[in-house]
């Protein structure tokens, strides 16, 4: 064999030896350690399809004959509490039936007004499917898990995200025996940024509690990083769950040479929630949510240079300086 066909070889055996880890590990962080429940054998089915879409829309479908089925019903069960979903129908041109339901998910300490779609609470919830024949019996059947799908290496979205609507994680795992399982956890608290306001006198921040009440004495807070500089406080503007509040520009600004970056907070008492962008499915933050300098001009006169940003972990952060001391950026000579 020539030099130039057995380094070939060596790499496609690399390749696939790395490819055989990638799946490895894809598989065992989405098996948790449990077992789905009973020893004794049951009737299971496996699904074309399981998953929740953008942080919390269920999608189920799955194949069964087409002559055992009057109505369906998927099943979520943990510990004593069930929650039952109606499956829709849908023929087949090879005679079979199948059972689909797109559904909002719901956290129990945080359902949204209005809005159906089952409600759960935190733990594991075993997924199984009861189905009425057209005499009346039902017939019930664990679900598998749903076949591994794996997404390309540069997918631009995360397998799972938190539920945009309330924080809450909603995510599709199998259990030690191959069975499907939700696993349902409540929103962390933390301080979402929505967006911001750059206006040539003022950067407005806005954003909204998650997963926790503002109090009368929740303020907002700049705090730098490194040096003697203190932390700066403001008071937002509430409504609701939602807050707004103008960047304290002329007290973060910096001495000339010199351009700190500032961390971002909501603080009530001694709790402190860093301002941050987490209900996404995003993956590379920072190429996505991609923020240029501003040039603002203080009431006082003085003009500073700005640049707030979303770093890779999702913290929302501000560099400041004087702009007269501030080196030009491309971005300003455009």
């Amino acid at each position: 064999m020539s030099r130039p066909l057995r380094h070939a070889v060596g790499a496609a055996r690399r390749v696939h030896r790395a490819a055989v880890r990638l799946r490895r590990r894809t598989r065992q962080s989405h098996t948790v350690p449990a077992f789905s429940g009973g020893i004794r054998p049951r009737p299971w089915l496996r699904p074309l399809h399981l998953s929740v879409a953008g942080g919390r829309t269920l999608n189920f479908a799955v194949a069964v004959p087409g002559d055992s089925v009057s109505t369906a019903h998927l099943v979520l069960e943990c510990g004593a509490d069930r929650v039952q979903t109606p499956l829709e129908p849908e023929p087949r041109t090879d005679g079979t039936v199948l059972l689909t339901v797109t559904a909002p998910l719901r956290h129990a300490d945080h359902p949204e007004s209005g809005a159906r779609g089952p409600v759960l609470g935190d733990g594991l919830w075993r997924a199984a499917l009861i189905v009425t024949d057209p005499a009346g019996r039902s017939r019930r059947t664990e679900v598998r898990a749903a076949a591994a799908v794996q997404g390309p290496p540069d997918d631009p979205t995360l397998d799972h995200c938190p539920s945009p609507a309330d924080g809450a994680t909603f995510r599709v795992v199998r259990s030690l025996d191959d069975f499907a399982l939700l696993k349902v956890r409540g929103p962390r608290p933390h301080a979402e940024l929505v967006s911001l306001d750059t206006l040539w006198d003022r950067v407005t921040v806005h954003g909204r509690l998650v997963g926790a009440t503002p109090t009368a004495d929740t303020t907002a807070q700049a705090v730098p990083r490194g040096g003697p500089r203190h932390p700066v406080t403001v008071r937002p503007d509430w409504q609701g769950d939602r807050f707004a509040f103008d960047l304290p520009l002329a007290a973060m600004r910096a001495a000339p040479g010199h351009a700190p970056t500032w961390d971002l907070y909501l603080r009530a008492g001694r709790t402190r929630l860093k301002i941050a962008r987490k209900l996404t499915d995003v993956r590379h933050l920072r190429r996505v949510h991609r923020s240029a300098f501003r040039i603002v001009a203080l009431a006082d006169g003085s003009v500073v240079r700005v640049h707030p940003r979303v770093t890779a972990a999702g913290a929302f952060v501000v560099d400041c300086a004087d702009h007269l001391s501030a080196a030009r950026s491309p971005e300003e000579l455009q």
